[in-house]
């Protein structure tokens, strides 16, 4: 019986790296295309009015989205740092902990829609803060907690144990350990996780159109984390479908505006982890 040639081992690794290739094209062509699209139809109505303007403009909502995206990051960061740290370093495993994971990873996967029906039923309703920034920024942080949590659980098991055997042969305790040689050494995938966390939460639109936003010339910036605002998310939706007077390229300038953020935030994470991952090596 004959036997098939195998092909050589040059051919095989042109073929899987032709692969990878045509892998990674499918993921970076599509959102090329995005942007490309969003930039041709809306980049000539993007000016300096336009992002500086406050009744015409997206001052308001840029204003907005940058406070909401701090109060934000300002709630869910000790909270979900706190619980990567109890997860991580002190928790034994048993049921109790088992249901905890459990349950963060069916958090990360409710979507945003339920998180501010929830909002609205919590913090505006319940606890009477009305639709406000502050109530749009404890519901963002319920979204973001489970993506904050898992980063940060994830960059604290990155630290090699030898650093912390060291610091328990020095004679440090667990807590002093946890905040002089863990935290310090875990910090980049940390502000990596929160920074990406809170990039979603600059897109997320359900959460603000139920618990934030409302837009008054006579107030279009918050004087205190009790009044409401505009976010862009927010002011697209409303522009794509409760201003039919509005001009195509200033939706599509809009949704540009926005990304550039999200993406601009990404970008600002992924070069604070490179620089402390430089500073700090192991």
């Amino acid at each position: 019986m004959s036997v098939l040639p195998r092909p050589s081992p040059k051919l095989a690794q042109a073929a899987a790296f032709s692969l990878l290739w045509m892998a990674a094209g499918a993921v970076i062509l599509p959102a090329a295309a995005v942007l490309g699209i969003m930039f041709y139809k809306g980049g000539r109505a993007i000016t300096w009015t336009m992002l500086t303007s406050v009744e015409e403009g997206l001052l308001p909502a840029i204003a907005g989205t940058a406070a909401l995206v701090a109060l934000t990051a300002f709630i869910s960061a000790p909270l979900g740092v706190g619980a990567a740290v109890y997860l991580s370093e002190y928790a034994r495993g048993g049921a109790l902990v088992r249901l905890i994971r459990l349950a963060i990873v069916n958090l990360a996967g409710v979507p945003s829609v339920v998180y501010g029906l929830f909002g609205l039923a919590l913090f505006v309703t319940v606890l009477q803060f009305g639709r406000c920034l502050l109530a749009g920024a404890c519901t963002m942080a319920l979204l973001v907690l489970p993506l904050v949590v898992t980063a940060s659980e994830e960059a604290l098991r990155q630290v090699p144990s030898r650093l912390r055997e060291a610091s328990y042969a020095l004679g440090a305790t667990r807590w002093q350990t946890v905040r002089r040689v863990v935290l310090p050494n875990a910090l980049p995938g940390i502000m990596t996780g929160m920074i990406l966390s809170v990039g979603r939460a600059a897109g997320e639109t359900a959460p603000i159109l139920f618990t934030a936003a409302f837009f008054s010339l006579t107030r279009p910036f918050p004087k205190s984390v009790l009044d409401p605002i505009v976010a862009l998310p927010y002011q697209l939706f409303v522009m794509a479908t409760e201003a039919p007077g509005v001009a195509e390229a200033e939706k599509w300038a809009t949704a540009a505006v926005l990304v550039v953020l999200v993406l601009g935030l990404n970008l600002v994470a992924v070069m604070f982890r490179a620089r402390l991952r430089r500073v700090r090596r192991w």
